[in-house]
C-alpha cells in the first residue's frame, strides 16, 4: 500500500538552498532512515511532511487513510499542565475513560463507588488491553512523574513524554499509521534504546526516522535516504552497504568531475578564439559551454571535518578516586569508589537513568563535591568536559564573535597557527555561515561549536556525557576518528552502541545503589556477557525445581517449637523496625509526590523500593515467629 510521496520538492532559507527538486516515496512496511549533515534540512522536511512548515515548489502527496504521527526534537508544551493530562489527551473514549479511572485511583481520598463505576466504564469499552498498552510503554520508558507539571521536567524526562505520547497515538489508532521520528534515542539508555528497537521492528511498523545511532538505524530500518548537496540518494541496505556505495557514487562522481573540466578547458580556448560575430552554429555552442562552465566549477560541498588539535603533555599521574562516597540522602551513587586512572585509558559508563552517571562525571570535574574521600588529579592533567547542556552564552552573537571570544588565533598540532575564521571553516562552518548568529543554528551545529571551544583548550583528558546527541554522521565518524588516536585518557557516558563499541577499553557499570563494576570489555561483549549470565542463572534454577520437584515428600510429626532467647529477642525487636520502616516508606512517599529533580526521583524510587522488599521479608520472618510461639 502506498503511504506518502514527495514529488519535486524544493526548500531554502534565504540565498542557502536546503534541497532542490527531490522525489521519494514511502510504501507500507518502509522503515526509512533519513540522514544527512546538521543544517542540511532533515528536521525541516519532517516538519513540511506533517504541514508545520511549507516548501517553495513541489507537493506532498499522502493517503487519505494514513495518519502521520510526529515526535520532533523540540516539542511546544503548556509548562502548567500535568503530565497525565499530556499522556491521556487524545479524542478517544478509552483515553477518557483511563484518565478518569486513574485520577480517582490516584486521589487522596477513595470514592469507591466512583473507582467501580469507572471499572465497568472501561469494562464496557473493552479498554483493559488499552491500559496495558499504555502502562508498558510509560513503564519501559521510565515516566513514573505522571503528576509532576511539565514545567518541572528535564529535558530528558520531557523527550521521553513526547515519544511516549506518540507511541500511545499509534496504539489508539491500529489502523494504517506513519511514524515521523526526529532522534527517537536521544535520552534514552541503552535498555530503552533496546526496547524500542523491538517495539518498532513490529512488521506492521510503517516509518520514517531522523537518528545518527547507527545500531538502532541498522536493527530496525529497511532503507536509507540520503539528502545530500541539496539532493535525495536512497540506498536499499544496512549502514555499511551505504558507506560502500556512497563511496563509490563520490568516486565516480569526483571522475565525472575532472572529466567536465577537461572539456571545459577545451570549450574555454574555442570560445576565446572565436570572433565576435558569431554564427548561428557558434552561438548554440557558446550556450552550451555556459551549461558547462556552471558544472565544471560548481563547488563541491564534500568538505571534511578535521579535528587535528594540539594535546598537552600528560604526565605519569593522571587521577585517583580513594574511598569516594558520594550519596542524595537515601540515594547512594558511590560507596567507596576506588580507581586510579591511566595514561591513554578510554572507559565507558552505562546503567540506568538515575543511578548518578553524570554525577561521577561532575565529580571528577569539580563540578560537585564527594561526601568524602579523596580525587586527586595530576598537575599536568587539562579536563575538557562536553557535557549535555551544550552553549550556553549570556546573549546571542554570531558564530565569529563566540570563536573570537575564546581566542583571535589557534595552534594545531603541527604547530600551524590559524585565524578565527580558518579555524571555523575546519569546523565546517564556512565564510556566510560564521555571520549567522549562534541562535539560528541547528541542534547538531551549536554541538559543533561547543566541541570547537572544547577541543581550543588542549584537553588531554576527556570527560563525555551523551557526545553524539545531535551531531551528524559526517561529524561523528570523524570525531570517532580523532578519539581513535588520542593520546590521552577518555570517560564518557554514551547510548550510542556503535560508538562505544569502537572507543572504550572497558566500562564501569553503575548497578545503583553506589555499586560500580567494572566490566574488561565494550558494550557488545557485555550484553553477551549478561545474557549468558542470565541465562545460566535461570537454567540452574530451573534445574534446582525439578531437583526440588523430584525428591519423595517425608512428612514428619509437627513439634512445638520453643523459641530460643536469640528468636524471642529478634521477635521483639521486629515489631519495632516494621514500624520504623513503615514510617520510613510514608516518608519516602512524600518526597517522591514532591520532588521535580529527575535523578533524585530516580534515587527515592529505587529506596522506596528497596524498603517495600525488606518490609516484606521483616512481615514474613515476624509472621514465622508468631507461628513457632503458638
Amino acid at each position: 500500500m502506498h503511504f506518502l510521496s514527495i514529488e519535486s520538492l524544493t526548500k531554502s532559507y534565504g540565498i542557502q538552498p536546503l534541497f532542490e527538486n527531490i522525489t521519494f516515496h514511502i510504501n507500507e512496511g518502509d522503515r526509512v532512515a533519513l540522514i544527512a549533515r546538521n543544517g542540511a534540512g532533515k528536521s525541516t522536511l519532517l516538519k513540511i511532511l506533517v504541514g508545520k512548515e511549507f516548501s517553495e515548489s513541489g507537493k506532498v502527496v499522502v493517503n487519505r487513510d494514513i495518519r502521520l504521527i510526529y515526535l520532533e526534537q523540540e516539542n511546544a508544551w503548556d509548562e502548567n499542565q500535568k503530565t497525565i493530562d499530556n499522556v491521556f489527551n487524545h479524542n478517544d473514549d478509552k483515553v477518557r475513560a483511563l484518565k478518569l479511572y486513574n485520577e480517582l485511583l490516584s486521589a487522596e481520598t477513595h470514592d469507591e463507588q466512583a473507582i467501580h463505576l469507572a471499572a465497568e466504564k472501561l469494562e464496557f469499552l473493552q479498554a483493559w488491553d488499552t491500559e496495558n498498552q499504555i502502562e508498558t510503554i510509560l513503564s519501559k520508558l521510565n515516566i513514573n512523574f505522571l503528576h509532576q507539571k511539565i514545567g518541572t521536567l528535564s529535558g530528558g524526562q520531557k523527550k521521553r513524554l513526547a515519544l511516549a505520547k506518540a507511541l500511545i497515538e499509534m496504539e489508539l489508532n491500529p489502523g494504517h499509521c506513519l511514524l515521523l521520528l526526529d532522534e527517537p534515542t536521544n535520552h534514552l539508555d541503552m535498555g530503552m534504546i533496546e526496547w524500542l528497537e523491538n517495539y518498532l521492528n513490529n512488521e506492521s511498523r510503517t516509518l520514517l526516522l531522523v537518528t545518527h545511532d547507527r545500531f538502532f538505524m541498522d536493527n530496525v530500518c529497511n532503507r536509507i535516504v540520503e539528502l545530500d548537496d541539496n539532493t535525495i540518494y536512497e540506498y536499499d541496505g544496512d549502514f555499511a552497504y551505504y558507506l560502500e556505495k556512497k563511496d563509490a557514487r563520490i568516486t565516480a562522481a569526483a571522475s565525472e568531475q575532472d572529466k567536465l573540466k577537461n572539456l571545459y578547458r577545451r570549450e574555454l580556448e574555442w570560445v576565446r578564439k572565436q570572433p565576435k560575430a558569431r554564427t548561428t552554429k557558434s552561438k548554440a555552442r557558446t550556450e552550451a559551454f555556459d551549461d558547462l562552465e556552471v558544472k565544471a566549477l560548481k563547488r563541491k560541498s564534500d568538505l571534511q571535518l578535521e579535528l587535528n588539535m594540539k594535546m598537552t603533555r600528560l604526565g605519569g599521574k593522571v587521577l585517583e578516586m580513594k574511598k569516594v562516597y558520594k550519596n542524595y540522602g537515601d540515594l547512594k551513587i558511590l560507596a567507596g569508589f576506588d580507581y586510579t586512572f591511566k595514561r591513554k585509558e578510554r572507559i565507558g559508563i552505562i546503567g540506568v537513568n538515575g543511578t548518578g552517571k553524570t554525577t561521577f562525571l561532575n565529580l571528577i570535574s569539580g563540578k560537585e563535591e564527594a561526601d568524602s574521600g579523596k580525587i586527586n588529579l595530576g598537575e599536568t592533567v587539562v579536563l575538557g568536559y562536553f557535557d549535555q547542556k551544550g552553549l550556553v552564552l549570556k546573549e546571542d552573537v554570531r558564530v565569529i564573535e563566540y570563536v573570537k571570544n575564546i581566542a583571535e588565533h589557534f595552534v594545531l598540532a603541527d604547530g600551524t597557527k590559524v585565524s578565527a575564521g580558518q579555524f571555523l571553516e575546519l569546523f565546517l562552518f564556512e565564510p556566510e555561515k560564521q555571520y549567522t548568529y549562534v541562535s539560528k543554528l541547528s541542534g547538531g551545529e551549536r554541538r559543533r561549536l561547543q566541541l570547537l571551544g572544547l577541543l581550543y583548550q588542549n584537553p588531554n583528558f576527556l570527560i563525555l556525557d551523551e557526545p553524539t546527541n545531535d551531531l551528524d554522521l559526517v561529524t561523528l565518524q570523524v570525531l570517532e576518528n580523532f578519539l581513535t588516536y588520542f593520546e590521552g585518557c577518555i570517560l564518557m557516558v554514551s547510548h550510542d552502541r556503535y560508538f562505544m563499541d569502537k572507543l572504550v577499553d572497558h566500562l564501569f557499570i553503575f548497578e545503583g545503589d553506589g555499586v560500580v563494576n567494572d566490566f574488561p570489555g565494550n558494550y557488545s561483549e557485555y550484553r553477551v556477557f549478561k545474557r549468558d549470565t542470565d541465562k545460566k542463572r535461570k537454567e540452574e534454577n530451573v534445574r534446582i525445581k525439578e531437583e526440588l520437584a523430584a525428591m519423595p515428600v517425608i512428612e514428619k510429626p509437627k513439634e512445638k517449637k520453643k523459641l530460643s532467647y536469640k528468636d524471642q529477642r529478634e521477635y521483639e525487636m521486629i515489631e519495632q523496625e516494621m514500624q520504623e520502616l513503615q514510617a520510613k516508606q510514608t516518608e519516602l512517599s512524600a518526597i517522591l509526590n514532591n520532588e521535580t529533580n529527575y535523578d533524585k526521583i530516580q534515587a527515592v524510587g529505587a529506596e522506596l523500593e528497596k524498603i517495600s522488599t525488606n518490609l516484606t521479608k521483616k512481615e514474613e520472618r515476624w509472621l514465622e515467629l508468631a507461628m513457632m510461639m503458638e
